[in-house]
């Protein structure tokens, strides 16, 4: 577990901007998220971390990131990429596009994270239609390990094209344990998203 958490923090080190803090998201308040593109209930309190994925990201958590954590992405432009493409010239990120297909999208999500993550070890699923913000989406679930680390990771995440952008909220956490304990909230969660409009 703490060779694992080493390698996630060394990853989201090298992938966000270096100062970072954290802001406690309470139960049952309505929290504007990215730069207000999209607004989510949570049914228990999180921490925001202020570093972000991307600047059409935030990152949420329970008990730290290495346990359990939550991103949003919203408003994502057609042409850009989902997350900081901080290794362009060798690996670049794939782009978004607003014509893609929603079961596109999860192969978005795939193929940047094999970049991000640095591993071949990733895997989706299921995916099967969903809702996200009243709009029609498409919910996948996957699964992935780091190189060179036995813990296995499970992921669950809701993605939507609305007017021509990128919505998603994405939860992955170790499969033993902590991934069964908070899908329950987490798609309670996902349920009382709304994007303004």
């Amino acid at each position: 577990m703490i060779r694992l958490a080493g390698i996630i923090a060394a990853t989201l080190l090298f992938a966000m901007p270096v100062a970072a803090g954290w802001k406690a998201m309470p139960a049952g308040k309505t929290v504007a998220v990215v730069d207000e593109s999209l607004s989510v209930t949570p049914t228990q309190s999180w921490n925001r971390w202020t570093r972000r994925p991307s600047k059409f990201g935030e990152v949420w958590t329970l008990d730290g990131l290495a346990l359990n954590e939550l991103t949003f992405f919203a408003g994502v432009p057609s042409g850009k990429a989902i997350y900081h493409d901080r290794l362009r010239r060798n690996r670049p990120l794939p782009k978004f596009k607003s014509d893609m297909l929603l079961t596109d999208l999860a192969e978005l999500f795939e193929s940047s994270n094999r970049i991000v993550l640095q591993t071949s070890l990733f895997e989706i699923e299921e995916t099967q239609p969903a809702r996200l913000a009243g709009h029609d989406a498409v919910r996948f679930s996957y699964s992935y390990a780091i190189q060179g680390d036995e813990l296995k990771r499970k992921g669950e995440a809701v993605a939507t094209i609305v007017d021509g952008k990128f919505y998603m909220v994405n939860f992955v956490a170790p499969a033993l344990h902590y991934f069964d304990r908070d899908i329950g909230n987490v798609r309670k969660l996902v349920d009382t998203a709304t994007i303004p409009g």
